[in-house]
């Protein structure tokens, strides 16, 4: 008998309808949709045809592909309409891990969250009028706590803090500020950028490394609006350097009647000192120095979600609050209720037990060290001998653009495995479900338990333990 041609196993090929009827096939479809099933499939249909057109034809291929179809299928389906955004186990050491979706929020902001959500709000109602309410009232009840005597305004991030603060206090106006201030923050975006968008005229006084308060007062004009500090959230200028404090520069802005804005970024609202974290000044900080407006992130070390913060002088927020722009960068429910629920811990002065990155922050190197010891025994209790670990002396990093010179003294857990370079071992963890972000280490993957929630420990563990299961690449 003639071995089967191209043409007659084309032609053999199982129909559409055929598939689609397949009872595996049919339950996809009550859970993914008809279309969506029969879309894959026909790609699928698709891709085998042209394998056999290039590889040869064999009955058996076709035999054997339809046997394996509804496994295959299935997969394909959940690959498509897996998220990209997932959740991931933060072994880096980086608490605010900018890329990794910078601080985890408290239990209580995730559960208003979901509250709020689920439902109708008060976001712009007020229930005692009956009419028409501001959305604005959700902060200010509880920064006005915190910050009392000044006024309060959120944004959606402190780079449109920045720029909206611009915009309304200098528009088409100068702004003097240090050369040595122009930082450029995450994604390349630079302080003079967002400056420009806002249209107002930046003036740089000083050089990069000395700026003196002589160079700001002979830079002031009839078009000078404002003075600008931004603190240097993500370097430091050493050496031979000359700064201008925030006392010596609000004394210049009142003497000559200008607004004193500091750009804070950080949202640091505690005195982080005892941490090793010397040079992170707390926003009340900034207000009692002399500072008419401060600017700061919510999702850095605030520990809140994405949002940026304006608390000052009531005037200058009124202004700020009035400006067409306000609509553009506003805040949603959701956020307000995260943010609210976050500023609760502070108010009643548990921000350091029940927020995450600040938990992680107070851990001392001998806490770290003890859970770094129980999950290499839980590994070794999982793997075996196949996985080798080894605990070392190390630093955690703040991140965020805060603190670049500041380390937290930790332990690292380093993990390897004989036939295995540590690139694929980084992959491979990389990869894996849940995925687990390390870091490379003078060629050694590492693991800082300080960025890893408690509740991770388990699956980190048995991550890394799954890697002597792992066939090798």
């Amino acid at each position: 008998m003639s071995s089967p041609t191209l043409q007659s196993i084309l032609q053999a090929l199982p129909k559409m309808d055929t598939l689609l009827r397949m009872p595996e096939v049919e339950a996809l479809q009550s859970s993914f949709g008809r279309e969506k099933v029969a879309q894959a499939l026909r790609a699928m249909v698709d891709e085998l045809r042209k394998d056999l057109m290039q590889a040869g034809a064999e009955s058996a291929v076709v035999v054997s592909w339809t046997a394996d179809l509804p496994a295959r299928l299935a997969g394909r389906l959940r690959d498509e309409l897996e998220s990209s955004l997932r959740p991931v186990i933060n072994a880096t050491g980086v608490l605010v891990h900018t890329n990794l979706g910078r601080s985890p929020l408290v239990p209580a902001a995730i559960g208003r969250m979901a509250e709020v959500a689920s439902c109708y709000t008060t976001l712009e109602y007020d229930l005692e009028e009956g009419s028409r309410g501001s959305r604005s009232i959700h902060a200010q009840r509880l920064l006005g706590k915190l910050f009392p005597g000044w006024a309060a305004h959120v944004v959606n991030n402190n780079a449109a803090a920045v720029l909206l603060a611009l915009n309304t206090l200098a528009e088409g106006r100068e702004v003097i500020v240090s050369r040595g201030e122009l930082v450029e923050i995450g994604g390349s975006f630079r302080i003079p950028d967002v400056m420009r968008k806002g249209q107002a005229v930046l003036k740089e006084v000083g050089t990069t490394n000395r700026t003196r308060l002589a160079d700001y007062e002979a830079a002031i004009g009839p078009s000078t609006a404002l003075l600008l500090k931004v603190h240097t959230s993500n370097y430091r200028i050493v050496g031979f350097t000359t700064q201008v404090s925030l006392p010596e520069l609000a004394e210049l802005g009142r003497r000559r009647n200008l607004p004193v804005m500091v750009d804070q970024g950080s949202g640091n609202l505690l005195d982080l000192s005892h941490c090793g974290i010397g040079d992170e000044p707390p926003v009340a900080a900034l207000l009692a120095q002399g500072a008419d407006l401060v600017t700061f992130s919510g999702d850095k070390l605030l520990g809140g979600p994405q949002s940026g913060i304006l608390v000052g002088r009531g005037d200058l927020i009124e202004k700020i609050r009035k400006n067409p722009l306000s609509r553009a960068l506003r805040v949603d429910k959701l956020t307000y209720a995260a943010l609210e629920a976050t500023l609760e811990t502070y108010v009643r002065g548990r921000a350091v037990e029940e927020l995450p990155v600040l938990r992680m922050m107070e851990q001392s190197a001998a806490l770290v060290e003890e859970r770094t010891r129980r999950c290499a025994a839980r590994i070794q209790e999982l793997g075996g001998d196949t996985i080798q670990t080894e605990i070392l002396p190390g630093a955690s990093l703040v991140g965020g653009g805060a603190a670049p010179t500041d380390e937290i003294p930790t332990r690292l857990l380093a993990v390897s495995c004989p036939g295995r370079s540590t690139a694929a071992l980084e992959s491979m963890l990389r990869s894996g479900t849940p995925p687990v972000v390390g870091r490379i280490q003078e060629d050694r993957l590492v693991l800082d338990l300080r960025t890893v929630l408690e509740w991770q420990e388990e699956d980190l563990a048995l991550a890394v333990a799954a890697l002597a299961r792992e066939p090798t690449r």
